[in-house]
């Protein structure tokens, strides 16, 4: 083994080390949160409008134990996004990873997207990990600390897209192309690129609002359930930490395995 191989019992300790999480206020962002607080993270809890829900998770966080602070920005902007890294080094002394997590998600058909909806789409979904990862970027290059880690939260429509996402999964598709380029480009500076492309994640209300989708998701599924915030918690915890080391410019799926489901 060699000698700067960490000890199994290390390999999911992220203590001292800061991570921001966009989206935090949402399901999927604050489960992630939650996950990475507990692995021992310093957790910056980024929002854009909901400062209730951010709020509340740092609460919950601080409650068990954990260390989290909320920060406002609208990611689509470059200055938000310099600052939220500006932040995140002042409050806990430096920053390790970025989840890029926030997105958006409304059902259109494809004749009724409006150049706008569009454009606004790809601000999120596409842009905003874009700027985000390349003032990450430019913190880990300025302070020399020679590592870092981004996980880009994608989706499975990225792969198969569904009626109503045209916009959605060419957006999904769009950051899975940039989770490669960015691995390809910020390898030198010791950062390492990955994405987890989820599948149907539960939310609250999602069976009393579609529930015929909720059935057809459990039937389709080998695994015979929705996901839980918390299991994309644990892919992005996976691919934060040691254990995954020697892994960039990969996408770990999380579907309960419905991708191996035969469209035809």
């Amino acid at each position: 083994m060699a000698a700067d191989t960490p000890p199994v019992a290390e390999l999911l300790d992220l203590s001292g080390r800061t991570v921001v999480v966009t989206g935090a206020s949402g399901g999927i962002g604050a489960g992630i949160a939650r996950r990475l607080a507990e692995a021992g993270a310093n957790v910056v809890c980024h929002y854009h409008g909901n400062r209730a829900a951010a709020e509340g998770l740092v609460s919950q966080i601080a409650q068990a134990g954990g260390k989290a602070a909320t920060c406002q920005a609208d990611l689509a902007e470059e200055a938000d996004a310099e600052a939220l890294v500006r932040d995140a080094v002042e409050q806990f002394g430096g920053l390790y990873g970025v989840v890029n997590c926030a997105g958006n998600q409304p059902v259109e058909p494809f004749t009724d997207i409006s150049q706008a909806s569009w454009a606004r789409m790809m601000a999120v979904n596409a842009g905003a990990p874009f700027l985000l990862t390349r003032t990450f970027a430019g913190h880990v290059r300025a302070s020399g600390s020679g590592a870092g880690a981004v996980v880009n939260i994608a989706s499975i429509e990225g792969h198969q897209p569904a009626e109503g996402h045209a916009h959605y999964a060419a957006s999904k598709a769009a950051l899975l192309m940039f989770t490669r380029a960015a691995a390809l480009e910020l390898g030198v500076l010791g950062i390492r690129v990955n994405a987890i492309s989820p599948g149907l994640v539960h939310r609250e209300g999602i069976e009393e609002v579609w529930p015929e989708g909720v059935t057809r998701w459990k039937k389709a599924t080998p695994l015979g359930r929705l996901g839980q915030p918390e299991d994309v918690g644990d892919a992005v915890l996976f691919l934060l930490s040691d254990a995954a080391r020697w892994i960039t410019g990969a996408d770990l799926v999380v579907d309960g395995g419905v991708s191996t489901r035969p469209t035809w």
